[in-house]
């Protein structure tokens, strides 16, 4: 029963990812990515990797994709142009998805991944406990890197989108609003009152 249901989850995120790519609509392609994590979640859970299906269905699909989705929605996306380009880069995609497809059968055929590796039962602690065992002892300075890449990467993003100030804007002085003096600023006129 577990083969089958691996299987069936297996073919539900293979279909969906593939939909995620041709579909021509950008919102049901951002649904089947949502389904493609689900079938992933399930996948990890077959494996017994609860905390992982957890934290791929809370943050990919409970932020990432609602976040994805309002852009999507929020913005009026032209598809005339992006189509134009698609038929120009088929042939570099088609050679990408071929040398990943021979580098999986190559790492495959070589033993790389252990399919027979039995389940780590006798191990004590919960899955979420072996996790954070496992990154940072022996995975810490990965871990580590991994956080530097994505510091990097959050403070490129703001330099990218940073919009630059026109010369024509008037900004305030701080030094000449602290040094002003009352005399300066406010005139009194003394006037006699009229009837």
């Amino acid at each position: 029963m577990t083969a089958i249901t691996f299987y069936f989850f297996a073919a539900v995120l293979v279909i969906s990812a593939l939909l995620v790519i041709t579909v021509r609509n950008p919102v049901h392609a951002a649904l089947f990515l949502v389904l493609a994590f689900f079938s992933s979640a399930a996948v990890w859970l077959l494996l017994q990797a609860e905390f992982l299906a957890i934290a791929l269905v809370l943050v990919y699909v409970g932020a990432v994709m609602v976040l994805f989705l309002f852009v999507i929605m929020m913005l009026d996306v032209n598809l005339a142009p992006l189509r134009e380009g698609f038929a120009r880069y088929l042939p570099l995609g088609l050679t990408v998805a071929a040398l990943l497809v021979v580098t999986m059968a190559i790492v495959i055929r070589s033993g790389g991944i252990n399919a027979t590796a039995p389940a780590q039962d006798t191990v004590a602690g919960s899955n979420t406990q072996l996790l954070g065992q496992a990154l940072f002892t022996d995975f810490l300075y990965p871990f580590e890197v991994a956080g530097a890449v994505l510091l990097v990467a959050i403070i490129a993003a703001i330099a990218l989108t940073l919009r630059r100030r026109s010369r024509q804007l008037r900004t305030p002085a701080p030094g000449l609003q602290v040094a002003v003096r009352r005399e300066d600023r406010v005139r009194i006129v003394k006037m006699d009152a009229e009837k």
